[in-house]
């Protein structure tokens, strides 16, 4: 069994999030081969430099879960795109590139957060290449951790303020861009979260029968896709 979740937005001003995810380590994962998260995992992250009491708890339960047996594997979003290797190394799990391509219940499966898929959104976009940039990269992680955590305050403040002015469409995934990016990976199934809005969508790639499976988000409910004999599952449980 493997399972993959992602936007669990985790921060201590939500400790029901928390303990239903160290529920979910305890009880869920630790039955699983691996573990896949695709990406804001946390609401905010300025730096490994600047992890707090949190977010080492949250690390050392996820080291607990990998000395288990648990794969797991760990893709950046958009809220927490500064994660580095020293948390990965502290929480036992290894940082995938996005897009990656996964073997799952048999078949190649390309994984992405999904905020890339967004091509309508121009805005976001172009402000998404400006952060992901090697050198803006190189400038965030030299600059003081207080104005990290200033700069991502106003980021989260815009981001929310910009997103509920956007029609729906704008910050849902482009259907062309989805097509192409599976038709370049040659896979029939991709699999992301970032657009909080669970589904299995069918479509075709080069004629052939096709699926877009959209993880849900972690809020009044948690989610997580199973991947095991019978297939691709997903389920929403109630937070414990």
């Amino acid at each position: 069994m493997i399972l993959l979740i992602s936007d669990l937005h985790l921060e201590e001003r939500r400790p029901d999030l928390t303990r239903a995810f160290l529920h979910f380590l305890e009880t869920r994962a630790a039955k699983a081969e691996a573990l896949y998260i695709l990406g804001d995992f946390f609401e905010v992250w300025v730096g490994d430099d600047g992890m707090t009491p949190f977010q080492h708890e949250i690390a050392h339960a996820l080291k607990a879960l990998s000395l288990s047996g648990t794969r797991l594997y760990l893709m950046h979003g958009n809220r927490d795109f500064m994660i580095g290797k020293a948390f990965c190394r502290e929480a036992g799990c290894t940082l995938l590139d996005d897009p990656h391509v996964a073997q799952l219940g048999g078949e190649r499966v390309l994984l992405t957060h999904g905020d890339s898929l967004c091509t309508r959104d121009e805005g976001y976009m172009r402000l998404r290449r400006w952060l992901r940039n090697p050198v803006s990269l190189f400038i965030l992680h030299h600059l003081p951790l207080a104005k990290r955590q200033q700069l991502a305050q106003k980021l989260r403040s815009s981001s929310k303020q910009q997103t509920r002015m956007k029609a729906s469409d704008i910050v849902d995934v482009t259907p062309d861009e989805v097509v192409r990016i599976m038709q370049r990976h040659n896979v029939r199934t991709l699999i992301h979260g970032h657009t909080h809005r669970p589904a299995i969508h069918t479509l075709e790639v080069d004629g052939q029968p096709a699926r877009r499976i959209v993880l849900g988000d972690w809020d009044r409910q948690g989610w997580a896709l199973q991947v095991d004999q019978s297939g691709f599952g997903q389920a929403a449980f109630e937070l414990s």
